[in-house]
């Protein structure tokens, strides 16, 4: 437990700092993280039946950042967010040449990887530019609820926990510990609204429910696919908490919802 909240403590310190210093330091932080989550889950999913391409997966994802990133910083039309297109039908054109007895295994799980991993965070860096100019107080606030939540869960969970959530797969989870997260991330989302402002509290409250719900699911699908691959963490990275993706899983099926909700609003 030292050894897990002193990385902790650290890594937050790092993260916040890295939304604190401005969009460039923002979107070179969450693009080389992306990357190695990508390179996390394809290390996971990797084995003798389903080869994916890591190198195109993480290269595709990439150039879908940078461009976007210099798209937001002012200084690359949008046109050039296209250039992402190539790379993505590369998948399919190297399966081509291996000779694999199952090529769309391969291709499958490599698409897999943008779409679970990449796609999300790269909603999540969009949250940072929902009114055009950068704002981290949007992206800071969900990974405050976010943590919030699984505080909550947790506190809630291991005093009144009673009922089980879905314990095939996560059997520590409870609906006391749901229902905890939410109601706590709610009451934060109201001090966020205050003090963040930026979009109105209603907004504030419906980002904290979503974050709250879909940030358990996202738990549980991440806790799902490492026991149908009998892997216990994607990695080893961070001392007592195991890889990147095991510590942004609430975040990869929360950050779209919470990006096309604020984009629908505002």
């Amino acid at each position: 437990m030292k050894t897990r909240a002193i990385t902790g403590f650290f890594f937050i310190i790092i993260m916040v700092g890295a939304m604190l210093l401005g969009a460039s330091v923002f979107l070179g932080f969450f693009t080389v993280l992306t990357a190695w989550c990508l390179y996390e889950f394809y290390g996971i999913v990797s084995s003798d039946e389903r080869k994916p391409n890591q190198f195109l997966g993480i290269l595709t994802t990439f150039v879908l950042f940078i461009t976007t990133a210099l798209f937001s910083l002012g200084l690359l039309e949008a046109k050039f967010i296209l250039l992402t297109i190539p790379f993505l039908l590369g998948i399919y054109i190297q399966a081509l040449f291996q000779k694999r007895g199952f090529p769309f295994n391969d291709i499958g799980f490599t698409l897999l990887g943008i779409l679970y991993v990449g796609f999300p965070f790269y909603c999540f860096t969009r949250l940072g530019f929902i009114d055009a100019e950068f704002n981290h107080f949007i992206p800071l606030g969900f990974m405050i609820l976010l943590w919030t939540s699984d505080t909550g869960a947790y506190l809630a969970g291991r005093s009144l926990g009673k009922h089980k959530l879905f314990e095939r797969i996560s059997p520590k989870k409870t609906w006391e510990g749901f229902l905890g997260g939410i109601i706590l991330a709610v009451l934060v989302s109201v001090f966020l609204a205050q003090y963040f402002g930026t979009i109105p509290q209603w907004q504030w409250i419906l980002v904290a429910v979503i974050i709250a719900v879909f940030g358990t699911l996202g738990d549980l699908v991440e806790s799902m696919l490492k026991r149908s691959l009998n892997v216990k963490d994607s990695g080893h990275i961070l001392p007592g908490h195991g890889g990147f993706l095991d510590r942004f899983d609430g975040l990869l099926i929360a950050a779209p919802l919470v990006y096309l909700l604020l984009v629908l609003v505002n």
